[in-house]
């Protein structure tokens, strides 16, 4: 089944499109992979999918605990995202990619910023042949992004200036991409963003919480789908705070709607 497929099921069933990230701090790797089985296991009902990045896969390995992770995610239901940012020349990407696939994950986050020829191609091939998804960086949630996305550029087509985060977005179009990573903590790059991909790419905002990312902001600008990291894994009751930030998600939603 295509990533967008699974996404959209996982969220319906659900009645969810909050994304737990699953950053946890530095622990001995025994620890590490016990406690994201238990958040996993407390939080699941209240969450679409689960997004791992190197916190976890440094320190347990890709063959041994991150597949553990990432099949026990599968057995709740919930599709797993590998926040790598792919970011190399075409082999390595391709390699990068293909490892991350056979390890389980549905879905790579790649940096558009390494172009298409001999950068990004080789991903999207391998993501279409292995029916999986691959979401583009598009805006990150720290405030450096400006110095990188938000930098004007000269267009080589017509030779305008625009925001580089602009030209990212119609990439993600252009290359048929499953998603688009913009940070919660600039709503206003967010609306940009959805003016240019509508509901053909879906957008996945970070940033909310610890970060000072606003649901409703994200949510009214266009943002799909909110990643929550540290205010779940780093909460005294994580299952109650993934249960209030879904409830949030969906009246936010709901609320938009209506307007």
């Amino acid at each position: 089944m295509a990533f967008q497929l699974k996404m959209n099921r996982s969220a319906k069933e659900k009645h969810s499109n909050l994304i737990l990230a699953l950053d946890l701090p530095p622990l001995e790797p025994s620890q590490l992979l016990s406690r994201s089985i238990n958040l996993l296991e407390k939080v699941y009902p209240y969450i679409c999918a689960v997004k791992i990045n190197r916190h976890l896969v440094l320190p347990l390995g890709l063959s041994n605990g991150i597949q553990k992770i990432v099949g026990f995610a599968h057995d709740l239901g919930l599709p797993a995202i590998m926040d790598c940012k792919i970011n190399d020349i075409g082999n390595t990407n391709r390699v990068i990619a293909e490892l991350y696939y056979n390890a389980g994950f549905d879905a790579v986050i790649a940096n558009p910023f390494v172009g298409w020829d001999e950068g990004l191609q080789p991903v999207f091939e391998t993501a279409k042949k292995q029916h999986r998804g691959v979401i583009l960086l598009v805006y990150m949630s720290h405030k450096g992004a400006l110095e990188g996305y938000g930098q004007k550029i000269i267009e080589s087509k017509d030779g305008k200036l625009t925001s580089q985060y602009l030209v990212f977005a119609e990439k993600a179009l252009s290359w048929n991409a499953d998603g688009a990573v913009v940070g919660a903590t600039f709503p206003e790059k967010i609306e940009e963003i959805y003016a240019v991909l509508k509901e053909r790419v879906p957008i996945y905002s970070p940033g909310v919480g610890a970060q000072g990312g606003n649901i409703g902001a994200a949510v009214v600008a266009g943002a799909r789908y909110l990643i929550v990291g540290r205010s779940i894994t780093l909460a005294e009751d994580p299952e109650n705070t993934a249960r209030s930030l879904r409830d949030i998600i969906n009246e936010c939603a709901k609320n938009s709607l209506e307007d």
